[in-house]
This record gives structure tokens, sequence and C-alpha cells, in this order.
């Protein structure tokens, strides 16, 4: 009963800022340690908190990026796996945050685009189908940018969520400038020899039999790089476990395993 008066009493007088910036000093002594540390908010961690589906077809299909993993999450900004690995690239292996920039970021990652949104070199827009939280509404398939408007362009996790991937692999080719660059990361399968799609399967449950995840419409295999060469771009792939930037074999970082960043530019 006190426990629960206090907590009224503090929403009466501390603002909700302040009272998020009171949580995260809590938990950040509450998870204090030395074996992790998140590159997003700076946190040194004794653990981090696990995530991810467990469907057994992204066990079955190995699915990298998908599934359910131990180390993903930050227990204080509750940044992703991924997202910690976009960002260590941005940071390690870019000029991202010191050349200027006309930068699109589709579904953007909050820790990543909070971050993003203070660096005065970067002009920033954000975009989602349904999200409230960006700047302009967008679906990837028919973008309303002219042809040549951006440097980079960020698509993390989206293009398994568009039955024609094509067509959005294409409109992301046509606003990207003449030797700008992009990351377009998807959930893939160390399993499949080709990308397994099925547009009959409609149904929420049954994708998540199938696909492992209720909106998710494929499973990519590594033919994913053709797919993004068939709209024009070159790919390169980093793997981060070759790089002592990353921590390879300590991972403080908290790194997904096997997970690689393509990388794609336009000629």
């Amino acid at each position: 009963m006190l426990k629960s008066s206090i907590k009224k009493l503090a929403k009466l007088v501390i603002p909700e800022n302040q009272r998020r910036k009171l949580r995260c000093y809590a938990n950040k002594i509450r998870f204090i340690g030395f074996r992790f540390k998140c590159p997003i908010c700076n946190s040194h961690l004794r653990k981090l908190d696990p995530f991810g589906l467990k469907f057994p077809v992204l066990t079955e299909k190995n699915v990298i990026g998908g599934g359910y993993r131990l180390n993903a999450q930050c227990p204080i900004c509750h940044s992703f796996d991924r997202e910690r690995l976009l960002y260590l690239y941005l940071l390690k292996k870019t000029n991202f945050f010191t050349e200027k920039a006309k930068v699109l970021h589709v579904a953007p990652e909050g820790g990543l685009s909070s971050i993003i949104k203070t660096r005065s070199n970067i002009d920033y827009v954000t975009a989602d189908i349904s999200a409230n939280n960006v700047m302009v509404r967008m679906d990837i398939t028919e973008i309303q940018y002219s042809a040549e408007t951006f440097d980079v362009i960020i698509c993390n996790h989206v293009l398994e969520h568009i039955i024609d991937d094509g067509k959005a692999m294409s409109e992301l080719y046509r606003v990207l400038k003449p030797g700008g660059w992009g990351i377009l990361q998807v959930p893939i399968s160390l399993s499949l020899d080709k990308t397994y799609e099925d547009f009959s399967v409609t149904d929420p449950s049954e994708r998540e039999t199938i696909f492992g995840q209720f909106d998710h419409v494929r499973i990519y295999a590594m033919d994913y790089v053709d797919r993004l060469k068939k709209s024009g771009f070159e790919v390169d792939r980093f793997n981060w476990q070759e790089d002592p930037e990353f921590c390879g074999s300590n991972n403080k970082y908290g790194l997904l395993r096997s997970e690689h960043v393509f990388i794609v530019k336009k000629p």
C-alpha cells in the first residue's frame, strides 16, 4: 500500500522525463557489471536480457536474427543485438557521423535514431508505413521522394515483411544517389540454399509456423545477395567476428554470432 502511494505521489510531483532518467539510473546500478557493454547507452552490464521467438522453424532453418537469443536486449535502453551491430558498424567502419549526408532510416530503431538526431552533419529522415514516431509515412514499394535523393539508406529487418521485395529494393536503389550506400539487414537462414516464400499463406498463425513471425512473408537464404544485385546494387558483407574492434571472441557488446552486415552501394 505504501509503495503504491509513493508511486502515485512521484507521478504527481516528478515530470515523466525525469522519472525515465531516474529509472534508467536505477537500472544501471541494478545491472552494473563488466561482462557486457551497450554502445547505445554506454552502460556496463553483468548481463543482457533474452529476447526472440521460439517457433521451431527458426531453429530448424537456423535463422540468424529471428530466433530466441539469451543475450539480446539491453536492460537499460532496450536496444537489440542487431541495433548494436548496426551502430558499431556505422561508428567504426564508416564516416557516417562526420561527413555531411542526407539519410533515410526506414523503421528506425529508437536508440540509434536518438543518436543520429543529435548529429548536425546528418540531414535525417525517418519513415515507416504505420508507426507514429517517424517523420514521414512511407510505403517502400512506392517511395514518394525523387530519384537520387539520399546519400545513405538504413533499412533494418523490413524487407522480410514486404511481399514485393524486388520492387522495394528497386525503389531504395532509385532514391539513392550514385556513389551512395546503405545497410539492408534481414533475418537470414544459414540452412536454406534458396529463399523460401509462399504468398498463398496469409493467416497470421500459419505465417508464424512457416516463417517464424506472424507478419513475415519469407525466410531469406544467402541468395538474398543475388536479389539485391538484381536491383542494381553492388553488395558487400561484413563479418564482425573477424574484426578485433568488435571484440570477436569476447563479444562484450552482445552481438549476434553469425550475423553479417549487408552493405549495398549504388555505382
